[in-house]
């Protein structure tokens, strides 16, 4: 479904393994993570090539999500002091974040059932579409945790710190990404205090940081959101419904 994850097995020795015209890596043993965004379009072509030469391929239908609508009262320049700053820091922000995303370590976080890094209310939802201060702006990336500050929040999956913003951005306040593996990672935003650094490999079930108010936010809360290449996916479709 739009926002979900599909693991995978093909032969090993298989040449190759496209999803929609896109290479999609895969495992020494002929594991593989697909993924789709909030947006996908249905149906989605997947080949792979096999040792010999033939081609499978299998169309996959990508289910529709259904969206909330939620109405954000914090300024859209979260933690500038005024529009003009925002304007002045966001590109920096922006480019380390792609940068971050781009890194690929050998871990295999990816083939874990994921665990919620802290279980709370649910204050915000994947792919809702976000009103603020009345103008429409872009969908939720993550689902919003509440707890209060200084609350822990742990590893979902085993993987490698690509990024550790102690210096709280604009909108993310500071943020923590960790790679799994095959292009997936979390982002943890506005967090009170980051316990990793960047090359540090850390377990699942780690203690990775506190909760905080960082950022753009309008109360203390974990943002979590999971990213495989471009495609934002739902949190609750690989970790399932969080714990009560």
């Amino acid at each position: 479904m739009q926002g979900g994850a599909l693991l995978g097995q093909v032969p090993e020795a298989t040449q190759g393994l496209a999803l929609d015209g896109k290479p999609v890596p895969v495992a020494a043993d002929g594991g593989f993570l697909i993924a789709f965004d909030r947006d996908a379009a249905t149906p989605q072509r997947l080949v792979a090539t096999l040792a010999d030469g033939r081609r499978h391929e299998r169309l996959l239908d990508v289910a529709p999500g259904s969206w909330r609508i939620e109405h954000i009262n914090a300024p859209w320049r979260g933690g500038a002091s005024s529009d003009a700053e925002f304007a002045r820091r966001r590109p920096a922000e922006l480019a380390q974040i792609a940068e971050a995303r781009r890194v690929d370590h050998d871990v295999d976080g990816w083939r874990q059932p994921f665990r919620w890094p802290a279980t709370g209310r649910l204050s915000g939802f994947f792919g809702a579409q976000r009103v603020y201060q009345g103008k429409p702006g872009a969908y939720h990336s993550g689902t919003d945790i509440a707890v209060p500050a200084g609350t822990p929040f742990y590893a979902p999956a085993s993987g490698v710190v690509v990024l550790a913003a102690t210096t709280p951005f604009t909108l993310e306040g500071k943020l923590l990404i960790i790679d799994h593996g095959m292009g997936l990672n979390s982002a943890f935003l506005h967090c009170q205090r980051l316990d990793v650094n960047v090359g540090e490999r850390v377990s699942q079930g780690q203690r990775l940081g506190t909760v905080g108010q960082t950022g753009r936010a309008t109360g203390p809360h974990l943002h979590w959101g999971i990213k495989w290449r471009d495609a934002r996916l739902d949190p609750e479709t690989l970790a399932g419904p969080i714990p009560r």
